[in-house]
């Protein structure tokens, strides 16, 4: 049974988060370095707004969907947990103050991170293996040339200067990873606003796909039509859904059943395909094998990397 983070946790993480980065660029910087594994959350985040309700809107995200983004949320705690040196506060106006300020909300976090040393330790022993893992699978310069262009463009897809262009390069990311893996993506690969449509090959098993960004998450309604659209093709074709900004829980339960007809992948999970933790084949086979044997559509990629 994995151990929930106690809700004290989040006010102390915000208050922390808050305090030690004073100017807005600088937390900025952090938050983009400590969640580039999970982009669809950065970009919910109006950098306009005031310093405070960018930090409270991050943790409530997160912490409203704990399931999916806990090791994130134990690794921001341990991350902020750590710092120790607050000089960069002590040269600004009243900085001995904002200083010890700061000292005081990062000791407050760090009581909230005791009971969960030993699942950080877990995940940094993960990570450790999935480094390991990554530095084996990419001794080819020329898929880790790739991935690195790719996961550029992706960034860019996180956040695009003109947000229609979102569908266009997020088909190019799609058609290009799915043909450095080796899984055929066929010619009907093409773009619809924020919506990408094609089919791809994998384990001599055809597949339709539909990869969506939209603002909020994907409900019954899309899954429904989707499903629609595999059964008039062949008996064997399954389906994969991509949804940027992931599908609500009504939407998995509903279409999670004994004989699923497709699974699911979200924006986390392309961001730890481009930022080479996992080969896109092992994830969908991974993907695939819990539906069969679960009925479940749904399987979180952190729930695979923390094995």
């Amino acid at each position: 049974m994995v151990k929930r983070i106690s809700p004290g946790a989040f006010p102390a993480l915000k208050e922390a988060l808050t305090c030690v980065y004073w100017y807005k660029a600088d937390l900025m910087s952090f938050l983009q370095s400590a969640l580039s594994a999970s982009p669809e959350v950065l970009a919910t985040i109006n950098w306009r707004d005031y310093k405070r309700n960018i930090v409270s809107h991050i943790v409530d995200v997160m912490a409203r969907r704990e399931d999916q983004y806990q090791g994130q949320l134990l690794s921001l705690m341990s991350r902020v947990a750590e710092v120790s040196d607050f000089s960069h506060l002590d040269r600004l106006d009243d900085g001995a103050q904002k200083a010890a300020k700061a000292r005081d909300a990062v000791e407050a976090l760090r009581k909230w991170i005791t009971p969960h040393e030993e699942q950080l330790a877990e995940l940094r022993r993960a990570e450790e293996r999935r480094r390991e893992t990554y530095e084996a699978s990419l001794r080819n310069q020329g898929v880790r040339e790739k991935l690195e262009e790719l996961k550029a463009l992706f960034y860019e897809v996180v956040m695009p200067s003109e947000p229609h262009a979102r569908g266009y390069k997020l088909e190019k990311i799609l058609r290009d990873l799915f043909d450095l893996f080796d899984l055929d993506p066929k010619a009907s690969f093409r773009s619809n606003g924020e919506q990408v449509d094609g089919a791809f090959t994998f384990d001599n098993t055809d597949y339709l796909l539909e990869a969506k960004w939209e603002a909020g998450q994907i409900d019954t309604p899309d899954l429904a039509f989707f499903k629609e659209r595999i059964g008039r093709r062949l008996e064997n074709t399954l389906g994969l859904f991509i949804a940027m900004n992931g599908f609500t829980a009504r939407a998995i339960s509903q279409f999670s059943t004994n004989r699923p007809v497709m699974f699911l992948m979200d924006g986390s999970d392309l961001m730890a395909v481009v930022d080479g933790r996992i080969d896109l084949g092992e994830l969908l086979l991974r993907k695939r094998r819990h539906a069969a044997q679960t009925g479940e559509i749904y399987l979180p990629v952190y729930k695979i990397l923390t094995e």
